[in-house]
Order: structure tokens, then sequence, then C-alpha cells
């Protein structure tokens, strides 16, 4: 199917340093380019040194290392070989709304260039997912049960569509394998307590918030704010008015009480933080 078009669309998609949009750099680019005349798609695929380390997540999750992007070109030797490949063409990713493009125009900034969304036309193909497939308890009481629910946010039969859900993701899945860019994980939903906590939780989150997670070498770190990425430990015992804001401002019980044992360790162990 060709894609009705009145002006050029470029399909994009970045891999990052991380996941903030603001003090993470782009390290690999690519583009494929539909033309409103009908001509052949081009396309344009770069990797870039970012000029600052790369998670050991994002690694991970790409496959790119530092060796990969050490003697490639740092974005600004690119920019504007990118902006001129986009023009004023629309724009179109997944998730690209709230990561892609904000990062990509923060990159532009840094180097002097403009780049305007203001008339250009975004699509994200991950929010016609969720839009058209909600991820609702109707929706999935629908979905694994073929039956409609009668009687939606009360709460006993939520509960009862609950439970029915997820004997229906046991029977749908009991034999099924999932292949994520972590691999192959073999049988996750099945009918085991433990096996389904794993599946849904995330080892490295330590409160529901996700105000704080671990690090890959087990230290708790601040997951928000200024210090996102430091360890909670180094940063109590330099600042103890940060320390004082958590406990004070509305953040979960949990981080609250997590905070303080690092807190009260640090004090025990050394005095209190200066």
């Amino acid at each position: 199917m060709d894609f009705n078009l009145e002006r050029d669309l470029c399909f994009f998609d970045i891999e990052a340093t991380g996941l903030h949009v603001l003090r993470d750099r782009i390290i690999q680019i690519a583009i494929k380019k539909f033309h409103a005349d009908g001509s052949a798609p081009k396309t344009y695929q770069q990797l870039i040194n970012p000029g600052i380390p790369i998670s050991e997540e994002a690694s991970d999750i790409t496959g790119i290392t530092v060796d990969d992007v050490r003697n490639k070109p740092p974005f600004s030797r690119v920019a504007d070989e990118i902006y001129a490949f986009i023009g004023e063409s629309d724009l179109a990713g997944y998730n690209s709304n709230r990561f892609d493009v904000p990062m990509l125009m923060e990159e532009f900034a840094r180097c002097g260039l403009s780049f305007s969304i203001d008339k250009r036309r975004l699509i994200d193909v991950q929010k016609i997912f969720y839009r058209m497939e909600p991820r609702t308890l109707s929706a999935a009481y629908k979905y694994y049960c073929d039956d409609e629910m009668t009687r939606a946010h009360d709460a006993m039969s939520d509960v009862d569509a609950t439970i029915a859900v997820l004997k229906g993701q046991l029977e749908r899945y009991r034999d099924a394998d999932l292949e994520d860019d972590n691999g192959v994980l073999e049988k996750p939903v099945r009918n085991d307590v433990q096996a389904l906590h794993d599946f849904t939780n995330d080892p490295r989150i330590l409160d529901v918030t996700q105000r704080l997670k671990y690090d890959p070498r087990g230290e708790i770190i601040f997951n928000f704010g200024r210090y996102k990425g430091a360890r909670v430990k180094e940063v109590l015992s330099k600042d103890r008015d940060y320390y004082q804001w958590i406990i004070k401002k509305e953040f979960s019980i949990q981080v609250k009480n997590i905070v303080r044992k690092v807190y009260e360790e640090l004090e025990s162990n050394d005095g209190a933080p200066n």
C-alpha cells in the first residue's frame, strides 16, 4: 500500500546514550523518506560519536558500544546533511513524539539549527497502537475471555474479571516463548506465582513510583531530578539538605523509608553527612 502524501514523509528512529532528551545524545539515526511525487524512497543512516559516555543499559539494548562510535563523526559534523535530508517533511516514528522528535530538536539546537515542528505533521505509531488496542480491563476481558464486561468499575466485578483475564492469559500463553530486545524467555507466562512476579516486575526498580533503582553494581541510585543516575549514598553524604527536601516533599513512603535507611546508615557509620 502506498501512502497518500501531500508532502514528503520521513520515518525515523534514533538510538541514544540514554533516555533523557536533554542530557543524553544521539548515537545512531536512521531515516526513510517517502516522497509526495511517488518516487522511490530514500534512506539515510549514520552512527554518531556522542561525545559523552554511553550508558550500560543503552549498550545492552542497542548493541552499540563506545568502540563502535569512537571514530564516527559528532552530530555537529553531520547536522547539516541530516537537516537537509529531512527538509520540510512531516515526521513519523514509534514513541517519536515523546523521545525521538524532542531529542533531535535538542541536537539541532546545540548546532545552532532551528528545527521547527510548528508546520510539520507528526505521526506517532505507538499512539495509534495504544488507542486502537486499549489497555483497559474491559478490553483485556474481551480479548482473553471473548466476552463483554457488564459491570465495569464495580470493584468485585473488576476483581472477577481480572481473575478471568489471568486464567485466559495462562491458557493462551501456556507454551509461548517471548523474544524481545533482551533475548528469549522460555514460557514466561505460566501457572507459577514466582514466575509471574518475575515477569511483571523490574528487579532494578525499588519503589512503585520508580524514583529509586539499582545500578548494574547493585547500588541504589536516584532515578529523577538533578541527581538522576547518582548513588543515593554518595549524594546524601555530601548534600544533607537534599535528604531533608525528600523527607518533607510529596514522595511516596517507600522512597522516604529507603532514603531514610541509607541516611541513618551513613549517620551511624560516619557521623551526620556534611
